[in-house]
């Protein structure tokens, strides 16, 4: 990846599988490999989208990154200013910290989570949920806390009495609202966004976009925004990365690989995107057969036996991860010679 000043993190070479055991004795047979040796950078103040069918391992890579899932291998470089007095910034591995030095450093990560049903603990008040991040974290302090909560409640869009309620109290959208207050409360630089919105209504879902990026604004965050859906993350993201299969398979700026795909799959994602205009709807591209198996995946390129431009290099040599423009990266052997068709 190319060297830049202002990168916040940078992963390299990430991998994450998941051990498959058998009988009594739980022996391993094999392994599914989620995550597959990708590599990307986040800058300060960007988002980075993070798009894939479901089962990609888009989730799992961002759950690896700050070490819910603890990684296979790889390195996950984060520029912190958490571990020293001063606030220093300091570029170190968050798989290589102890559990009490990557405790401070995750003062400055949080992540919001798909289900918000599930992610808030439904015996708390919201006034008890957002205030949980600052008890773990000793940062608690009566008042200025009781009004940094209030100015947060009401900064994502709720009312300072909706403190006395519970979750089951509120609507989807409200919940996520809950969620993103939450995330907030130790003023992180970086927020992963794990399919933010995928479980809201299509209003819910523009006016939850919104206000994340006001928050980005306003925070100076930096988000990894992870998604199955190519239009939203066309809407947020400033620059978009494609998994398939475990495997990152095509990485640019948002504009030009919505207008100009390298990758035969990121071509039939676009393919699906709705447009504004009914009269330009393109021809859908059916991807043929099944996603592979990341427990056996095929030889070669993962993609070949649905891809319609395969030959038998294809089947035989995996291709590199590789920057054929400045800042473009694919995973594709034909990607100088074939001529696919964006949005």
């Amino acid at each position: 990846m190319t060297s830049l000043n202002n990168v916040l993190l940078d992963v390299r070479h990430l991998k994450k599988y998941f051990p498959i055991q058998t009988g009594l004795l739980r022996r391993t047979m094999g392994y599914v490999k989620a995550v597959d040796d990708i590599s990307f950078v986040v800058r300060e103040g960007e988002t980075l989208g993070l798009v894939g069918e479901s089962g990609c391992g888009k989730t799992t890579a961002g759950r690896a990154l700050i070490r819910l899932y603890e990684p296979t291998a790889g390195e996950v470089w984060f520029n912190t200013r958490a571990l020293s007095a001063d606030g220093t910034p300091e570029t170190v591995n968050l798989l290589e910290l102890q559990p009490q030095a990557l405790k401070a450093v995750r003062l400055e990560i949080a992540m919001i989570f798909q289900d918000p049903i599930n992610s808030l603990n439904p015996r708390m008040t919201v006034a008890d949920i957002i205030a949980e991040p600052l008890h773990i974290h000793s940062r608690y302090r009566q008042p200025e806390s009781e009004e940094l909560i209030v100015r947060l409640i009401e900064r994502v869009g709720l009312r300072p009495d909706h403190l006395r309620r519970y979750p089951h109290e509120f609507s989807g959208g409200q919940r996520q609202r809950i969620g993103i207050a939450r995330a907030l409360a130790l003023h992180p630089r970086l927020v992963i966004c794990d399919e933010s919105v995928s479980a809201l209504d299509v209003s819910i879902r523009a006016q939850t976009l919104n206000l994340l990026q006001d928050l980005q604004d306003e925070f100076q965050l930096a988000y990894v925004f992870i998604a199955h859906d190519l239009g939203v993350v066309q809407h947020i993201s400033d620059r978009v990365a494609v998994m398939y299969v475990g495997k990152m398979v095509e990485l640019a700026e948002a504009e030009e690989l919505y207008n100009l795909p390298l990758h035969p799959y990121t071509e039939a994602l676009l393919s699906a995107v709705p447009r504004t205009d009914p009269g330009s709807q393109p021809e859908r591209i059916v991807m043929q057969g099944d996603v592979a198996d990341p427990a056996n995946p095929p030889g070669g390129c993962y993609f070949h036996p649905r891809c319609r431009y395969a030959k038998e290099i294809c089947k035989q040599t995996t291709p590199e991860f590789r920057e054929v423009k400045p800042g473009h990266f694919v995973s594709c052997h034909f990607a100088e010679e074939l001529q696919l068709r964006g949005v």
